[in-house]
């Protein structure tokens, strides 16, 4: 890759030396470009081009070719959160059954499952286990009552990465259903949800895809499509939509049946120049820099005597670093990185994290490294 003509798409490496992808990244030039020219055209032309309405065809199409999936099985979603929604809302679930999910999953991935206990829907939680929480223990917890596994693809807390082909297939033998949070995933490390055998996936743009808040994608596996019952339905989630008055409740046979309004237009053109920029670099490009970018920071830690939390077994790392200090402040230590290095790192959990992106630089690192504190 040519790094330095890459990082001119991030206008954020003129002001900071950026290491947050985990949190909420910068948008990149091709999102920030192609919102600015969908709002210039909104604003002087309204829709009488006829051209602000095409675009979401094409960014559905690039959502799709980037996990491997049909651009009928994919739909637009304002957060993570409402895809999660989809599922645990549009299943149909009866008194004792469960959910397999593990217990430091971010938030969004716990309160839709949660919010189904009082229907008699158990929440069965596999806890980390030194920053680990192995595929195998998650396999175990299935038993006859489970009717999903909810998991992230990447712990946002230790950056452990789930075996999710593994996973996938042991889920399809036992006939279970995999829903998968892929927002600390898609961007930075490969997702294919045939290989994997992905039910469900849900992800908001502006972790890994550097794109804009607001704005991200839902996958249903097309057989499944009827089985999801929409829990919010509008003129967007029929056949015939654009019929004003003939009132025909027949859902759309593809994943436009979750649509009940009009689109984050604005949000979505960023996210379209976003994939654009992702897929032409290459997932399998921008992980293997990544792999080389985590690889030389987890080294300098532990020289440094810092305890990395996050595994760098193959197959289970990630974009995420983890580390903590037995005798710093963590707070301290971010505030200081940032007020005197303008150097962006994040705190979750007790821990340190820093999730570096592809147009990061080894001299980067390095700086961050040098900066921590001795111990």
């Amino acid at each position: 890759m040519d790094i330095q003509s890459l990082r001119g798409e991030f206008a954020i490496t003129r002001h900071y030396n950026f290491m947050d992808h985990a949190a909420v990244a910068p948008v990149s030039n091709r999102a920030a470009d192609a919102m600015r020219r969908f709002i210039e055209q909104a604003q002087n032309h309204a829709y009488v081009r006829g051209e602000l309405h095409e675009g979401s065809k094409r960014v559905r199409a690039a959502a799709a070719k980037l996990i491997n999936a049909d651009p009928d099985e994919v739909t637009f979603v304002k957060n993570t959160s409402e895809g999660i929604c989809f599922v645990a809302n549009g299943l149909h679930f009866s008194h004792g059954d469960n959910i397999v999910t593990a217990g430091c999953e971010f938030p969004a991935n716990i309160y839709p499952w949660m919010n189904l206990q009082s229907a008699g829907v158990r929440l069965k939680m596999v806890p980390e286990d030194n920053g680990r929480v192995p595929v195998e223990r998650l396999i175990e917890a299935i038993d006859a009552r489970t009717r999903v596994v909810a998991i992230s693809a990447v712990q946002f807390a230790s950056g452990y990465r789930t075996d999710l082909k593994t996973l996938g297939k042991a889920c399809q033998d036992k006939g279970v259903l995999l829903s998968v949070d892929a927002i600390q995933a898609l961007g930075c490390v490969p997702i294919d949800v045939r290989a994997m055998n992905i039910d469900f996936l849900s992800a908001d743009g502006h972790k890994w895809l550097v794109a804009p808040e607001g704005a991200g994608i839902f996958y249903c596996r097309r057989e499944l499509l009827g089985h999801l019952r929409p829990t919010e339905v509008g003129w967007l989630s029929m056949r015939s939509s654009v019929r004003s008055t003939r009132y025909e409740f027949e859902l759309r046979d593809d994943a436009r049946r979750f649509d009940s309004g009009s689109y984050n237009l604005v949000g979505i053109t960023g996210l379209g120049g976003s994939l654009d920029l992702i897929l032409d670099v290459g997932v399998e490009n921008i992980w293997s820099r990544v792999r080389q970018l985590t690889d030389r920071l987890v080294t300098g830690l532990r020289q440094k005597g810092y305890r990395v939390i996050s595994s760098r077994t193959p197959g289970e790392d990630s974009g995420i670093v983890a580390f903590v200090s037995d005798t710093h402040d963590h707070e301290q230590i971010q505030r200081h990185l940032k007020a005197e290095h303008r150097t962006i790192i994040a705190v979750r959990e007790g821990r340190l994290r820093a999730s570096p992106h592809f147009y990061n630089t080894m001299e980067e690192i390095e700086q961050l490294l040098r900066h921590l504190p001795e111990h």
